[in-house]
């Protein structure tokens, strides 16, 4: 979509209202108004749509994280069973395995927190959306009904199109403050975070593949102790 569904959420909600005024002006209101709602139901359906993208990456997130944490637990047994056949180097691979596990989960995790707030965001947009709808159906009724009112009374034509105006504009500033809510772009790190020369990332890559590498052999020896102490 060429337009962010934020950006038409809001535009919907605070503009629309503003066009209506322009057609009451114009003494064309209905067709401004009929084609708003319809454009309503179609940003609600784009809107669902969305929703409903979100709610599946939701679930993805969720599945993959079971998955891995299954996995984990599943090399957790193997090591076990690789230092009871005195297989070290088998054992090592397992907990090489597992480290690369953990370090992926509190990416997964984030993922499914982002995804979980971006759905709630989209069912605001729909409730939104709904309620500028009723609300409009509302203005067109109360306009329709005005209208065959004044046209009983010929001699008050003219004040009774002043006030029709001043009651939808009326109703205008009210709904105005209805909807604020704006998607707030999110924000990477400075540029300047990921100006590093090339000898600084091989010394923190070599530091990394030290960390690791000790991170493995302390979990080796955690359960080397955890096999002495059930045996």
């Amino acid at each position: 979509m060429a337009e962010n569904l934020a950006g038409r959420v809001g535009r919907i909600i605070s503009g629309g209202f503003n066009a209506l005024v322009d057609a009451v002006e114009n003494l064309s209101p209905e067709m401004v108004m009929e084609q708003a709602i319809r454009e309503i139901d179609d940003a609600i359906d784009d809107v669902r749509a969305e929703l409903g993208r979100e709610a599946a990456h939701k679930h993805l997130a969720s599945k993959r994280i079971m998955e891995e944490n299954g996995k984990h637990e599943e090399l957790s047994e193997r090591i076990e069973v690789a230092l009871a056949e005195g297989r070290e180097e088998l054992a090592e691979a397992a907990i090489a395995r597992q480290l690369d596990i953990e370090a992926q989960i509190p990416v997964l995790e984030q993922s499914l927190t982002e995804r979980a707030a971006r759905e709630k965001e989209l069912e605001g947009f729909v409730q939104a959306l709904q309620a500028k709808r009723r609300q409009m159906r509302e203005e067109l009724d109360g306009f329709r009904q005005a209208r065959r009112e004044a046209a009983g009374l010929e001699h008050s034509n003219g004040s009774s199109a002043q006030r029709s105006g001043a009651t939808v504009s009326s109703k205008v500033t009210k709904a105005e403050s209805a909807f604020h809510r704006v998607l707030q772009a999110q924000t990477g790190l400075p540029s300047g975070a990921a100006q590093t020369d090339a000898r600084n990332l091989a010394q923190l890559a070599e530091l990394e593949d030290l960390a690791r590498t000790n991170r493995i052999k302390e979990r080796l020896a955690q359960a080397k102790q955890k096999l002495e102490t059930n045996g």
